[in-house]
């Protein structure tokens, strides 16, 4: 992955407590103060391993196309391959060539999200609390994959080709005439209908609806897909060859008017349906201008775009037993 250069540019052994590295790999005692030639410091292997350690997205999208992702603004074509016809072969009949045709589409790197503080050196020295600025970093990675994740679930169900009712008319799981699982099923078999691969194949839901899946007669281990039924494990496995996602980040509408149910788009595919790629492309650490202390700041662009629409499908599903009156 593009990360890895970054991971391993700098040779980080000697450098001691009150050094940092600059992203051109030279280290820098921070004790000479000297400000003028500060550089911005190496934080950007360590945050999107993090980012890519904690994010769903690698299991639910690709990041074939990923590459060398330098500016805001980059584009990545790609290219689809085309469809051969099969033709029936009769000894002595001359052989048709088809002359295929290469689409492409555009995976364009225009988002970016960035995260922003300050430390003050007296604070740094008068503190209890040990290596703060990368538990604080190491947090600033959290959130901005909680907001990358949430922008990438949430826009890419509008380009799904299949489509299971809709907010205005959900599925009501809690229902008693209503089986999740079995509606799963059902989902599965319209990926199948459309010859998308068993394989790397999800299903996105909230909390509430895992729940409701634990609730259930998944304790049968053979219908969830592993060896351990998940009310031992406490996890949410497979189901048809669905793997569970568990995750808050989906969209979600009030409907019925006031007090009326929830409604999550729930999505469930394959990821080869949605590419994703992103960078950070910038992590610095400089002198605060205004202050003894400081600034560390990190950016973060990236893009996404649904190539096989015919992989993925949205379903909408509330977690109630019924309509609100």
């Amino acid at each position: 992955m593009a990360f890895s250069r970054y991971a391993s540019a700098v040779n980080t052994s000697s450098v001691t407590g009150s050094d940092f590295v600059s992203l051109s790999g030279t280290v820098h005692d921070s004790a000479a103060n000297d400000t003028t030639k500060y550089i911005p410091t190496l934080y950007a292997g360590k945050l999107l391993v993090k980012f890519y350690e904690t994010s769903i997205l690698g299991d639910i999208a690709n990041t074939d196309y990923e590459g060398e992702i330098r500016n805001q603004g980059d584009a990545v074509i790609i290219r689809k391959l085309p469809t051969i016809s099969i033709n029936t072969h009769e000894k002595g009949l001359k052989l048709t060539h088809a002359n295929p045709t290469v689409d492409s589409v555009t995976l364009e790197i225009n988002k970016g999200k960035y995260w922003a503080f300050v430390t003050d050196d007296v604070d740094d020295i008068q503190t209890d609390i040990k290596n703060w600025i990368s538990e604080w970093t190491q947090d600033a990675a959290y959130e901005l994959r909680n907001a990358v994740e949430q922008d990438v679930i949430q826009n890419i169900a509008g380009s799904a080709t299949t489509t299971k009712g809709s907010s205005g008319s959900p599925l009501y799981a809690a229902a008693a005439t209503v089986d999740l699982v079995d509606h799963m099923i059902d989902c599965a078999s319209d990926l199948d209908a459309l010859n998308v691969p068993d394989d790397s194949r999800f299903f996105l839901l909230p909390p509430s609806l895992v729940g409701i899946i634990k609730k259930g007669d998944m304790g049968d281990a053979n219908k969830s897909g592993d060896s351990v039924s998940i009310k031992r494990n406490g996890q949410v496995g497979m189901i048809d060859r669905f793997t569970i996602y568990r995750t808050n980040n989906l969209t979600k509408v009030t409907n019925g008017g006031g007090g009326g149910n929830t409604v999550f788009t729930c999505l469930f595919g394959h990821k080869a349906a949605t590419t994703f790629a992103t960078q950070l492309l910038k992590n610095e650490m400089i002198p605060n201008p205004d202050g003894f202390g400081m600034l560390h700041r990190g950016l973060q662009v990236y893009g996404y775009k649904v190539v096989k629409p015919e992989a993925l499908g949205a379903s909408f599903i509330s977690s109630d037993a019924e309509a609100a009156s």
